[in-house]
């Protein structure tokens, strides 16, 4: 049985945490595959299943807080907005387009206003959200962070955000997709609520779509709760047990690409082809030199990299970003990699000849 009051290392926690605790349980938490229970009168859509705590016992023991999951990234997304209920959402300029394009839809309909801020720019972040708060009080602002920036990778000071946020009592919203649990953990560094895309690196092998939600505050967990129940955003009992699964060895495949990601972003920064260069963990955004049609060349030519949108998995994935609508901003040249496990010189082998085509 699992001590909970013993501390422990990230890596150690993603396996030992949300496993069964009673004498000749199996190892691992069972998919249990219900809607309905006898006799106690709970619905899995209200109460839940035991697949689903033992993946949100886990993610909330590495992120120090209460975890609740969701359909998809997006659902969890969804659901914090409905939870937190804003009239004004600071949000980074450069940042997720799903988000974008949702905050966007709400601020069409009159749902919110949205205020557009560079992230890295802390006194310009910290100034547009007092000036919220000034015209529609705390308590209707919330202060959305994205770090690493997708697909810039700009790195916002998040402990100097969240401390500037908790000082004007706007709640913090930390999108940590591209770090997961293993890179960062904001509630630590005073955030409100953390999400994740647990699509990507928590569940690590491109076979799953889940959402997921942490706070150290129990109003907003109980808000989120609710969000989760009424809007239907559950997720699915395999796609929990295999999330868990992924987050099983996280720590190590996070490092392993993080690794490579370092070795191959030093030889970018030093190619004829590339104007800039940079990764943050196994993410990695590079600039080809002559523009959007060198660069989708680049992604056509690479035979072992593929060309997907998604990302985190054990494979090595890149494609250009300016394609999308929701990313017109980006340079058009800009290409994001997620940095896989495989040989790092056989990542590299397949993208130099890539950029050489």
């Amino acid at each position: 049985m699992t001590d909970q009051n013993v501390s422990r290392s990230a890596r150690t926690v993603a396996v030992t945490a949300g496993r069964p605790q009673n004498e000749n349980d199996p190892l691992n938490a069972s998919i249990v595959l219900a809607s309905n229970f006898q006799s106690t009168g709970d619905y899995a859509r209200t109460h839940g299943t035991s697949t689903w705590a033992a993946l949100e016992t886990a993610v909330g023991e590495l992120e120090n807080g209460q975890c609740l999951s969701f359909a998809t990234g997006m659902a969890a997304a969804s659901a914090i907005l409905f939870a937190l209920n804003p009239s004004v959402v600071v949000l980074p300029t450069v940042s997720y387009l799903g988000v974008r394009a949702l905050l966007g839809d709400m601020q069409e309909h009159g749902h919110v206003r949205v205020v557009s801020v560079d992230i890295v720019e802390t006194k310009a972040v910290t100034q547009a959200m007092n000036e919220a708060v000034a015209q529609v009080g705390a308590e209707r602002v919330v202060l959305w962070i994205e770090t690493p920036t997708n697909p810039t990778l700009d790195e916002a000071e998040l402990e100097e955000l969240c401390r500037a946020a908790n000082a004007s009592n706007v709640k913090t919203v930390v999108d940590s997709t591209f770090a997961s649990p293993i890179g960062q953990q904001p509630l630590k560094l005073g955030a409100s609520v953390v999400m994740h895309s647990g699509t990507k690196f928590i569940g690590g092998h491109s076979d799953l779509m889940i959402g997921l939600a942490l706070t150290n505050q129990s109003e907003i967990f109980e808000k989120l709760s609710r969000a989760r129940v009424v809007q239907g955003a559950t997720p699915g009992a395999l796609e929990a047990f295999l999330a868990l699964r992924g987050l099983r060895t996280l720590p190590l495949r996070y490092e392993a690409a993080s690794k490579n990601a370092d070795e191959i972003c030093r030889r970018l920064q030093a190619h004829r082809a590339i104007e800039w260069a940079k990764n943050v963990g196994p993410m990695l955004s590079y600039i080809v030199k002559d523009g959007a049609q060198a660069a989708d060349k680049v992604c056509a030519s690479a035979s072992m990299i593929i060309t997907a949108t998604s990302l985190g998995g054990v494979e090595t994935t890149m494609e250009r970003r300016q394609k999308y609508a929701g990313d017109a901003h980006v340079n058009p040249g800009l290409i994001r990699m997620s940095v896989g496990i495989e040989d790092v010189e056989d990542i590299w082998s397949d993208l130099e000849k890539a950029l050489a085509s």
